[in-house]
């Protein structure tokens, strides 16, 4: 399953913090989403798109409000207060799929900053997350069998901006944005150093869709024996997106 949320009319008024605020095209951000949600279906995933909301402009970043795993979703209180009511249609949406909790004041939590590899839950701490909303995650995920621990993060928005994970125990990484530690006991590839910005990726069954502007890094993924599936996001790279953000994936019945 892929939930989805199409492009807001304001997305232009979104939230920039690490990239400078220039015009968006709202029109061709809306092509480039279809054109994800296309590669999204290709590479096996049923998507379903949450109610629209015209007067939210990050809303399409729908990975940010939620944390979902196989016995639960987290619905997040993300950092950037102008993104709290996205989490009402997200929580509806989720309710069909997954019993729910909630981050509560004073912890923050966007979701880009989670990434989750098997049973071990990696957390940035970064402007968006903070360590309440970290510890909360814990008590929530602990008991179920999670492991989270806490990664700073520098330079970069989120944890998912700087690594994520590519496959079985393989990430893609900046090793500039994030500790030279933390994932010492994965095996990392690297960004092409001309290419800071490209570690976000998404694996979906098996492929790993990227963004068609970084195409050194994806020659090393294909290199190392990755099914790349490109796409254009660089009208919603504006708004500080990069392709995980704009879906929650999960499995189901």
């Amino acid at each position: 399953m892929a939930l989805t949320r199409e492009v807001s009319a304001a997305l232009a008024h979104c939230e920039v913090t690490h990239v400078p605020r220039v015009p968006i095209d709202v029109e061709v951000a809306r092509t480039e989403h279809a054109a994800y949600e296309r590669a999204l279906a290709a590479a096996g995933c049923r998507v379903e798109r949450v109610a629209g909301a015209p007067d939210l402009p990050d809303a399409v970043f729908i990975e940010d409000v939620a944390v979902v795993v196989d016995e639960l979703a987290v619905v997040t209180r993300p950092g950037a207060e102008s993104r709290r009511p996205e989490r009402v249609a997200v929580a509806s949406a989720l309710e069909r799929y997954r019993r729910l909790r909630f981050i509560e004041a004073p912890g923050t939590l966007d979701g880009g900053d989670v990434l989750t590899m098997n049973r071990r839950v990696y957390v940035g701490i970064s402007s968006r997350t903070n360590v309440d909303g970290v510890a909360q995650l814990r008590q929530i995920l602990g008991p179920l069998g999670y492991s989270v621990c806490e990664v700073p993060v520098a330079g970069c928005l989120h944890l998912k901006s700087a690594v994520t994970a590519v496959g079985d125990g393989v990430v893609l990484a900046n090793p500039d944005w994030i500790p030279a530690a933390a994932f010492s006991s994965c095996d990392r590839i690297a960004v092409d150093p001309a290419e800071p910005g490209a570690a976000n990726a998404l694996p979906v069954n098996g492929r790993i869709i990227f963004p068609a502007a970084f195409p050194r890094t994806a020659d090393r993924l294909t290199r190392r024996g990755f099914t790349v599936m490109t796409v254009e996001v660089s009208e919603l790279a504006k708004a500080e997106g990069a392709v995980s953000c704009c879906s929650l994936l999960f499995d189901v019945e």
